[in-house]
């Protein structure tokens, strides 16, 4: 159950926008058909250019498994982006509180100027639902912080989520690794939510899931995981 203060502001402003359609095209506001909570594997974006530039998500003694990448407002086809006119920040009180679960100052504002900026909310009620939708997800242990490469499959992955959730149904559950087809790295997980809150089937964005055969997951460097 979505307990945060700003569920009822949520609402309201839902109650106020229709669903529109395109995929990557900039949206209005509180448009959008539902919800994608994206868990990017920390590990394995760590291993990118992009992650060893990125110190305070991978430097050496950062410790993270499972990281909110986002929260994305979804048409059923494509998805809204960029929905604000002029470029809005995120207030810093705001990027402290996510930084236990979204770990780079600069995925905070990123996420919000690009997705957050259509969801219909402002920054303190987009990420207090983001918080909120996270924490009702539990990750199984044994992908908490593992200390060596964990070798599945997208399969035996998503049923290992199903089990730890059983709220959710593998239609509401995308696994994503690339367009790679032999062995590929995790690069994230997405859940899907309705407009309601409640888990819902995903859209098409998130059927083009991983097709590969064997799924790695990097190990988490030791380390700490506070910022």
């Amino acid at each position: 159950m979505i307990k945060s203060k700003f569920f009822g502001v949520w609402l309201m402003a839902m109650a106020l926008a229709l669903p529109g359609s395109g995929a990557g095209a900039k949206g209005r506001p509180g448009a959008f058909d539902y919800w994608s909570l994206v868990l990017s594997w920390s590990p394995s974006f760590c291993l990118t250019d992009s992650g060893r530039r990125d110190r305070q998500q991978c430097g050496p003694d950062r410790a993270y498994a499972f990281v909110v990448h986002g929260l994305w407002p979804q048409y059923e086809r494509g998805w809204p982006q960029h929905c604000a006119r002029k470029k809005s920040w995120v207030p810093r009180s705001v990027i402290a509180e996510m930084r236990q679960i979204m770990p780079s100052h600069n995925l905070v504002i990123h996420e919000w100027r690009k997705h957050g900026t259509c969801s219909g909310l402002s920054p303190q009620a987009y990420y207090a639902l983001t918080r909120d939708l996270f924490a009702g997800i539990r990750i199984p242990e044994r992908y908490r912080r593992p200390n060596g490469y964990i070798t599945t499959t997208p399969r035996a992955l998503k049923q290992d989520f199903l089990a730890a959730n059983p709220q959710l149904d593998g239609s509401m559950i995308a696994v994503q690794c690339g367009n790679r087809r032999g062995r590929a790295n995790l690069r994230d997980l997405r859940i899907c939510f309705g407009r309601d809150l409640k888990p819902r089937r995903c859209g098409a964005n998130e059927r083009r899931a991983c097709r590969a055969e064997k799924l790695t997951l990097p190990p988490v460097r030791p380390g700490r995981r506070l910022h």
